[in-house]
Order: structure tokens, then sequence, then C-alpha cells
């Protein structure tokens, strides 16, 4: 047995995690080298190794360290990972089948969110969410934290079907939170930005981030949401007469430029219409249309407008 024992060092390049990772796990939750021969530190077994393989790889998919030490303790002694009593569990995260959300190369707050979302653990997704934003602003967790978390979901669910509660769960903890900056900074002087949902079109979140960000540099706004059929849209811009207005549309079958070509011919047109969202194709859009790469471009070309405005007001 003695040769087939590994020491610390030898077992961490093998896990690809550091000798601290193995004196925690041992520390922690017992898994610790369990063969000692006097005079020398205590070595890793065969089934040392094996067991400490079903914590790294549980850990690494987001179980939490306490849940997968658990089930690598009850693990016969050798048997290999995909032989033990986890076995549905493992062959779920090797062919994606719902344990993780992929969020690309976002940051470690991003898997953990991701992890939070698939506990469907709103306290810890809210939390994330808030302290995200009191730290970087609307913009910088809207791309860097929210939207990988939002697009590995969409991409899990178009792979397995699955994940709907998740989708439902975040996108109202998201909803919630940018919710609590708008109210966090009140709107002073009139709406000049109108922002609304091309028709049929559902998907609003990115839509509820822009209003969150124009919230926090003290632009004010109306929200019109989602599914907003041509007519309403056309007698809100009558009636308000808005510098700007953004209609977003994600996906390219709400994506009609006929409702851009209808802004563009009411009586009192905006200053400024954007077609945001990737529903839109730059080579359809109407002349005149501003079609912005993302939420930061959005939100520029908006304070440019409200900063024209004022302007043009104190001249």
């Amino acid at each position: 047995m003695a040769d087939e024992a590994l020491s610390a060092g030898a077992v961490a390049r093998r896990l690809g995690v550091a000798v601290t990772t193995l004196r925690t796990w041992h520390q922690r939750y017992g898994l610790g080298p369990s063969e000692h021969v006097p005079g020398h530190h205590r070595r890793y077994t065969p089934a040392d190794l094996a067991r400490l393989e079903i914590m790294r790889r549980l850990t690494t998919e987001g179980v939490a360290p306490a849940e997968a030490a658990r089930w690598a303790r009850q693990a016969p002694a050798v048997l290999p990972p995909e032989r033990l009593g986890l076995k549905a569990r493992a062959s779920t995260v090797r062919d994606g089948g719902g344990t993780t959300i992929p969020v690309g190369r976002a940051g470690p707050a991003a898997r953990g969110l991701a992890r939070a979302a698939m506990r469907l653990d709103s306290v810890t997704i809210g939390r994330t969410i808030a302290d995200a934003l009191a730290a970087d602003g609307v913009v910088a967790t809207w791309e860097g934290l929210l939207r990988p978390v939002l697009a590995g979901i969409g991409e899990r669910h178009a792979a397995t079907s699955a994940l709907i509660e998740v989708e439902h769960l975040m996108s109202r903890c998201v909803s919630e939170a940018f919710a609590t900056v708008a109210r966090t900074y009140p709107m002073t002087g009139p709406p000049r930005i109108l922002l609304s949902c091309a028709d049929e079109e559902q998907h609003s979140l990115p839509l509820e981030a822009l209003a969150a960000a124009l919230a926090e540099v003290g632009v004010s706004y109306r929200m019109l949401g989602a599914r907003v059929p041509v007519p309403a849209l056309v007698e809100a811009v009558n009636r308000t007469g808005p510098a700007a207005v953004v209609l977003w549309s994600h996906i390219r079958a709400t994506a009609d430029p006929c409702q851009l070509t209808a802004l563009l011919a009411v009586p009192r047109r905006p200053l400024l219409v954007l077609a945001a969202g990737p529903g839109w194709r730059a080579d359809s859009l109407p002349a005149g249309v501003v079609r912005p790469v993302d939420l930061a471009e959005a939100l520029s070309l908006a304070v440019a407008v409200r900063d024209s405005l004022d302007q043009s007001t104190t001249s």
C-alpha cells in the first residue's frame, strides 16, 4: 500500500487544486489522508483519492462543499466517481443536463449567482445583485454579472427544455433589483425618454436595465413594458412627446421595421429613435433610426439627448 500512497503535493497536482484546499477539506470535512507510516507524513491512498476526486468534481460544478463532502464520504472505497451512487448527478454534470449554468468568461460573482439560481435561492440572488449594483452600478452589473447568467440559463433551456422555474425566479429577482434602483433615484422633471418593447415582445429585462441606468444618472423616463401594439405606442408618443424612444426587440420575429417607420411618421416625431436589441437587423432599419450596440451606448445616447435639451432650454 505504501508504494501506491501519494503525498499531499502529488494529490494536489493530480486533482488540479492547491495543497491548502486539501488541508481545508481534511480539517472541515474529514477528507484527509488515511495511511500513516511512523516517522512520515500521512499519505493518500487510492480510496482517499477517489473520494477527493468526487469532492473536486462536485464543487467545481457548483455543489456546496458540505454536500459534496457528504457524498464523497459515502462513496465505496475504490470505485471511480462514475460508478458511485452519484452516477446520475455526475452524468448530468458531464452532459450538460442542468446542475450548472454556463457563464462563459464571467467572474466568480457570476458563477456564484448561477449556483444560487440553480438552488432557487432568491435571498442569495437578491443580495448578490444588490451588492453588485451598489458597488459597480447598473451598466457594469448588467454586462458583467446578470447578462452572462441570464444567457446561460437561456442556453441551457434551449439544450434541455428545462430550467423554466430558474428563469422565472431569476427574472423576478432582477426586475425587483432594478425597480429598487429606480425608487432610489426619484425622477425630476418631465420624462423625456420613452421605453417600450416591440409588439409581441415579452423579453423586457434589458429595457428594465436601461430604465434603472437612466434613473441612476438622473434621466427621467416612461416605461411602457412588454408587448406594446403599434397603435398604442404611437398614441403614447403623440400624447407625451418624448425626445427619444427606445424600442426593444429580443428576437427576429418581433422586429418588424414597420413599427419604427410608424414612429418616424407621428406628428410629434421624437428627436431620436433607438432600435435596441438583437432582434433588429441593421440593414432593415429605416433611415434616421439608430441601433445601439449595447446598454452603455443606449444610455449614452439618451443622456446626450437630455443634455442637448437642457442646453437649448437654458440658452
